[in-house]
């Protein structure tokens, strides 16, 4: 006699996970180190969230918008930056009179 395997299962399909996910956030958080006699050789501090662009605007988290290789109006930032830069350099080594 074959006996049938009954399975409890709530349907949930990925999408729904993810977008819970998204929607809430999720942060994972963790630290290694490796010590020799009380000396520290290493220390690794992992820290990862894991959010849609809107949550993580709304929690204060825009680094995004200023990283030079991921905006286009950071990179122009960073050249105006520079450029500050070297005029105040310039500035400071030959004041006005």
């Amino acid at each position: 006699m074959a006996e049938q395997m009954v399975h409890s299962i709530q349907a949930t399909n990925l999408a729904d996970i993810l977008e819970r996910v998204l929607d809430k956030g999720i942060v994972i958080a963790g630290d290694i180190r490796i010590n020799l006699v009380d000396v520290e050789l290493l220390n690794i501090k992992l820290r990862l969230l894991v959010a849609s662009v809107d949550k993580a605007m709304e929690m204060g988290i825009n680094w995004w918008q200023t990283d030079p290789y991921l905006s286009s109006k950071a990179q122009k930032l960073e050249d105006e930056n520079r450029m500050l830069k070297e005029q105040l350099e310039r500035f400071e080594k030959n004041p006005p009179a």
